[in-house]
């Protein structure tokens, strides 16, 4: 086991190329699972409050259906659209 000069402390070996894919999956897991309660979320408000977001139910909906990486600019997108034509209301 190595150690180091500075504290005796042994050095972290390389980890096994399994854990480290394990690791990238529990990450890619909670990701996942984040974005699904913060969606959810948006789901429980009521039409009131997602409209002062500037959003709607269906924008939450076409955002589901994106894949991940592109939730958040769909529903900013959707924002932006629905700002510009705000006074028109």
């Amino acid at each position: 086991m190595a150690y180091l000069l500075t504290g005796g402390r042994p050095a972290r070996a390389a980890a096994h190329p399994l854990v480290l894919n394990f690791k990238r999956w529990l990450a890619a897991a909670r990701t996942r699972r984040e974005r699904r309660s913060a969606l959810q979320n948006l789901l429980e408000l009521d039409a009131a409050l997602l409209d002062d977001l500037g959003i709607s139910r269906a924008d939450v909906f076409d955002a589901m259906r994106h894949p991940p990486r592109s939730t958040g600019e769909v529903l900013a997108a959707r924002r932006a659209i629905r700002a510009r034509h705000w006074p028109d209301r």
